[in-house]
């Protein structure tokens, strides 16, 4: 579940090194499992002694219509009767999965695969570069920095002696541009709030500065490195709250080098539009501070700048003119700032092209809109410019493609990759001759190169080694037709010589919402997975933004059920072409995807074999009620408003759950520190899911401790988690993991 975060180039990179590409652009880490269904012979066992829940006669009234909740008592989370029966579910959970045969097995062989080194691709700022390392089983990923490629490097930050158990993670970087001073965020339990700290490059130490309650923002240096601007919110007026308070009213400050933040100077707020949020950005050449005004999670933004050379202090302009002014003053587009050449600057946007194009404003014309790279075929989806060139990603049917053009728009050449998969990074400055990035693939894990752009050679940096051959596996694209008959796109990857017999376990796994596309990415538990007879099965579903806006819209509010009628159509494919059949059919998503696999399993219980929804939105009622939950009404609707409350009521997961329906074996991901989705989405539809439940497939959940939405989540606990959800397939739908 994405929010606005523009998170900083250096960021960007890292997560790449961190998590594979795939990670940064779902929103969400898909390093899963894969799996099948409960009727099997291993399904004949008795029904697990869930936890006894007790429900409440609590009811809201929604436009006339009266709706139960019955286990609204589970979004209490600090109460001590949440605590109890959260400790009573795990207790069931971790009872049952510990004793899966060949459990330890699924561990030691992922922790074997895992093991490998992993790189994010290099950013430089001042002629040095900074990049991420995990030497492969460290909790959290190394900064280095190096003053040459060729050099030692130096050691710059390593998150995992800030926590013993790993769980206190990077979650957002800075560098000033001459390199030397090195601002950073973390966040603890996996919480979406950051503390930013700033470290001398030189010496490796930290001033004093600390910075608190950054949520969805970045930091930008100004050109001078006196300071930087930040976005933040109030902090939450009762203790205990943090995690589940909503959060309405951000703020823009500038922090000064050497003062406490209580001194930050409120650069910018606006008092009448609290879901308004402010993201800073200092131009290149340090003249201007570009703030991108968002709302929600639509790729609409409006732009504000202001021209920091005539400013005496941030707080006093020196001139009535010196304050802000609204380049953008409507929400009518994506605006997404490129760079500029002094007063003229560039900006990615999809008005009147929902693949988005490149146009450029003048400052001094500011109602004119010059196009300068016009909508393509593919969507548009990165731009910067490095060495006076546009260096764009393109998503050709979900797979990345590069081109480079010149200032004035024209191609000058497409850059190769290695395959069909996924490429990522390509930061940098119009002054430098290099960018580097990173490629993936569902066979590859994140290789590194360093693209020249004087001669547009690419050159290997680091390549992982491998404890498997890439070779023994093949991937290809399929496309079948939804429900209304809409062409959807879907990866399929096995070992090479899989026979279409129906009875290769699939793993199946989808998001579909807020503009995220589903790209090819390398996981390691779909690698063990496979290992094993499994395919995995990643479907383009619409909602995404594979193809554009348009796309997108199709996925959206009142046309939501078509995401789940592509998902569910991909299903039907998969068994009508013998890949595999509804007692090998398993399916996963995260987040957004959690709510698809729920709504899949309430619409359709009788067509899977198993289901792991993770982080799941599963009350479309009230998802705006939590946190950011709110952002959320652009891609959903709200159940304020009558249309989209009759919509939302029709799926909503944890509203349709039948009494003494046969669902299929299911295991409910969540976490307590999830300040994104709230965990008790996933209390309340687990609880619900097994009152309702017929027969004997399990209904479980798995509720990790110290624990968020999934960035910044520690190897260890990633490998655990994946343990788990492996074991928990092969158990259900008798796949045996011993051997």
């Amino acid at each position: 579940m994405l929010s606005k975060n523009f998170k900083s180039p250096f960021l960007f990179a890292t997560v790449c090194g961190l998590f594979s590409v795939g990670a940064f652009v779902h929103g969400w880490n898909p390093s899963a499992t894969a799996a099948e269904k409960p009727p099997s012979p291993k399904m004949a066992e008795n029904k697990l002694p869930y936890p006894a829940t007790k429900t409440v006669d609590h009811v809201d009234e929604y436009h006339g219509e009266k709706v139960k909740d019955p286990y609204r008592w589970l979004e209490t989370l600090d109460s001590e009767e949440t605590r109890q029966w959260v400790q009573a579910q795990n207790k069931v959970t971790f009872g049952y999965l510990n004793q899966i045969p060949g459990r330890d097995r699924v561990k030691q062989r992922l922790t074997e695969l895992w093991n490998y080194e992993k790189f994010s691709p290099p950013v430089q700022e001042g002629g040095r570069y900074f990049y991420s390392h995990n030497t492969g089983l460290q909790n959290q990923s190394v900064v280095f920095s190096l003053p040459s490629l060729d050099a030692q490097p130096q050691l710059l930050l390593d998150p995992n002696t800030l926590a013993k158990d790993g769980t206190v993670a990077l979650a957002g970087a800075s560098v000033t541009q001459d390199g030397s001073l090195f601002a950073y965020g973390l966040s603890s339990a996996g919480s979406d709030w950051q503390e930013w700290r700033v470290r001398d490059v030189k010496t490796g130490k930290d001033l004093p500065d600390v910075v608190k309650w950054i949520k969805f923002s970045g930091v930008a240096w100004t050109l001078d490195k006196k300071g930087f601007f930040y976005g933040r919110f109030d902090e939450p007026k009762a203790a205990g709250n943090q995690l589940s308070d909503v959060n309405f009213f951000h703020k823009l400050y500038y922090h000064r080098l050497g003062t406490e933040q209580a001194k930050d100077e409120l650069v910018y707020e606006d008092k009448q539009h609290k879901e308004w949020q402010f993201v800073p950005k200092v131009t290149d050449d340090g003249k201007y501070l570009v703030v991108t005004v968002a709302k929600g999670t639509d790729d609409k933004y409006r732009i504000l700048y202001r021209d920091l050379s005539t400013l005496a202090t941030l707080a006093k302009p020196a001139k009535p003119g010196a304050k802000f002014v609204e380049l953008i003053d409507n929400f009518e587009a994506e605006y997404s700032f490129i760079d500029n050449e002094g007063p003229v600057f560039f900006f990615k946007t999809d008005l009147a092209a929902p693949k988005a194009r490149v146009i450029a404003i003048d400052l001094r014309k500011p109602t004119e809109k010059k196009e300068i790279i016009a909508q393509g075929q593919d969507a548009l989806q990165h731009v910067s410019v490095i060495n006076k060139l546009f260096v764009a990603t393109y998503l050709h049917d979900a797979k990345t493609q590069v081109k480079v053009f010149d200032l004035g728009g024209k191609l000058v050449r497409e850059v190769p990759l290695p395959g069909m998969g996924t490429a990522a990074g390509f930061q940098g400055k119009r002054g430098q001759k290099e960018t580097f990035f990173a490629y993936t693939s569902y066979n590859t894990p994140a290789t590194i190169y360093r693209l020249d752009l004087v001669t547009f050679e690419t050159k290997l940096w680091k390549q992982p080694q491998l404890q498997f051959n890439p070779q023994d596996y093949e991937t290809k694209q399929v496309f079948f037709p939804s429900k209304d008959g809409t062409k959807i796109p879907m990866f399929l990857t096995a070992k090479k010589g899989m026979q279409q017999n129906g009875q290769n376990p699939t793993y199946l796994y989808g998001y579909g919402g807020f503009k995220v596309p589903l790209v090819p990415a390398f996981s390691v538990t779909d690698m063990v997975w496979m290992e094993h007879g499994g395919m995995v099965a990643y479907v383009n579903l619409r909602g995404g933004g594979e193809y554009g806006e348009e796309w997108h819209r199709a996925g959206t509010k009142q046309q939501k059920q078509n995401v789940f009628d592509d998902f569910i159509g991909a299903a039907e494919w998969l068994i009508k072409n013998k890949y595999t059949s509804t007692p090998k059919l398993s399916i996963a998503g995260g987040s957004n995807g959690g709510l698809l696999v729920g709504a899949a399993i309430t619409q359709r219980p009788e067509l899977f074999g198993a289901a792991i929804p993770a982080v799941g939105v599963m009350d479309m009622l009230r998802f705006h009620k939590f946190t950011i939950g709110w952002e959320w009404i652009d891609d959903y609707g709200s159940s304020d408003n009558p249309q989209e409350y009759k919509a939302l009521r029709a799926y909503s997961p944890y509203h349709n759950i039948k009494p003494g329906v046969a669902y299929p074996a299911t295991m409910v991901t969540t976490a307590d520190h999830d300040d994104r989705v709230v965990p008790g989405h996933s209390y309340k539809f687990a609880a619900r899911l097994q009152a309702a439940q017929k027969g004997n497939a399990p209904v479980m959940i798995r509720i990790d401790v110290r624990a968020g939405h999934g960035a910044g989540k520690p190897t260890s606990k990633r490998i655990d988690e994946a343990t788990d959800r492996l074991a928990f397939l092969g158990k259900v739908l008798g796949v045996d993991f011993g051997k």
